[in-house]
């Protein structure tokens, strides 16, 4: 069926964008979790790579990404084709399973893991003003939130089918091969979301030259990149657990476990940013972040490192509902998808910084010390969070008390 027919399809039966996506990267992210937290254990325990090479591979694949959200969102608000870019980077994570199946190197893992991170880097921003485009802009955060509930409700079944995966024995290529299925699934649901254009102002031209971004904007997306200087891949989590004496079964139940306290949280966390400000939900994400990030350095309890996977969900949902609600409506509305580009590549090439040096760490100076950087850079980017959204009505921007599209 054509775009248009699936397009009239949606109209009728009054599907919601924001549900739709959020479909879809329910599917596509069951898919890539089934075996994300099966590549690290992949590349040490079967083609030899050690910790250096796991935290080079996530950095290299992230910073494609990176630079990718920035073009992606850019592109999607010059030509609005913001379905179309979804679509096409969603597509990645099946031809990443595919090269998966083929790699009998970690260079081959490095190359499926660039074809993944592409893939997310075109679909993130034009997906996230999609969403933004299609919700009520007093509930930008509960929109997210919905999204990022369906997408972690995947992530955890994923992680659920991973452990099977693990615990039964199954070989690695065999969970490759059975990943692709939900994926295909995934992708598939895209057409039927709908699209509007989105008028620019007399003369405007979708360009941050000129444009007059929200001061604290600004001051926020640089804190967003301190932050992710030591938030470091999740792969190092899982690390850090199997060094804990966590067996391989037993580390893919705390993937699970954050995962679903990510898919619990992440509703009442954006309707709460909603309500009372992205700023109580910021501020105790980043310090949530800083305390995990510090436990897992400090402390040796296995029970204790549960409690911390769950707090680690917890704070995922946090951040992700709320800065993207907080990014989205302190934009411009035509530059709305360049903007959460910009917000995506910072993330980016700080996870590319943050897993080299965690890497690093890990091989010089042992595995506690990547959590002790990026504990403390958590817990002074919360302070700086705290300065930033310090004014106006609960921490907000002005953009967010501003009627919709002024």
């Amino acid at each position: 069926m054509h775009w248009s027919g699936w397009a009239q399809f949606a109209g009728r039966r009054a599907v919601s964008n924001v549900v739709l996506i959020g479909l879809t990267s329910m599917f596509v992210d069951l898919s890539t979790e089934m075996v994300y937290p099966i590549v690290p254990i992949f590349l040490t325990a079967t083609l030899g790579a050690t910790p250096m090479v796991v935290g080079v591979i996530e950095g290299i694949a992230e910073s494609v990404a990176a630079l990718l959200k920035v073009f992606s969102g850019y592109l999607g608000d010059v030509r609005q084709h913001r379905k179309r870019l979804t679509f096409l980077g969603y597509s990645g994570a099946v031809v990443y399973k595919f090269l998966l199946l083929m790699a009998t190197s970690w260079g081959g893992v490095l190359l499926a893991r660039v074809v993944d991170r592409a893939g997310k880097g075109i679909r993130t921003a034009p997906r996230d003003s999609l969403i933004a485009q299609s919700s009520d802009q007093k509930k930008l955060g509960g929109s997210f939130g919905l999204a990022k509930m369906l997408d972690m409700a995947g992530s955890a079944a994923g992680a659920l089918l991973a452990f099977v995966v693990v615990s039964t024995g199954t070989a690695f290529h065999q969970a490759f091969l059975w990943s692709i299925v939900p994926a295909v699934i995934g992708i598939l649901i895209i057409p039927a979301v709908r699209e509007q254009r989105i008028e620019r102002p007399a003369g405007a031209r979708p360009t941050l030259r000129g444009a007059h971004l929200d001061g604290r904007l600004r001051l926020y997306l640089g804190t967003v990149f301190f932050f992710c200087l030591g938030n470091s891949s999740n792969a190092f989590l899982l690390l850090k657990a199997a060094d804990m004496g966590f067996s391989l079964s037993q580390v893919m139940l705390l993937y699970l476990v954050f995962n679903v306290s990510a898919s619990v949280f992440a509703i009442p966390s954006g309707r709460f940013s909603d309500r009372f400000g992205r700023r109580s939900v910021l501020v105790p994400g980043y310090l949530l972040s800083g305390l995990v990030y510090l436990g897992l350095a400090g402390l040796t309890s296995k029970p204790a490192v549960v409690v911390l996977f769950v707090a680690y969900g917890a704070c995922t949902a946090f951040l992700s509902g709320a800065e993207r609600a907080f990014v989205a409506e302190a934009a411009p509305p035509h530059l709305r998808g360049t903007v959460l580009g910009i917000y995506g590549m910072l993330q980016g090439i700080g996870l590319l910084l943050a897993s080299v040096v965690a890497g690093a760490m890990w091989v010089g100076l042992g595995p506690d010390a990547p959590f002790w950087f990026g504990g403390s850079l958590a817990i002074l980017s919360a302070v700086a969070v705290t300065a930033i959204l310090g004014s106006g009505r609960h921490g907000r921007p002005q953009a967010e008390l501003s009627p919709p599209g002024s």
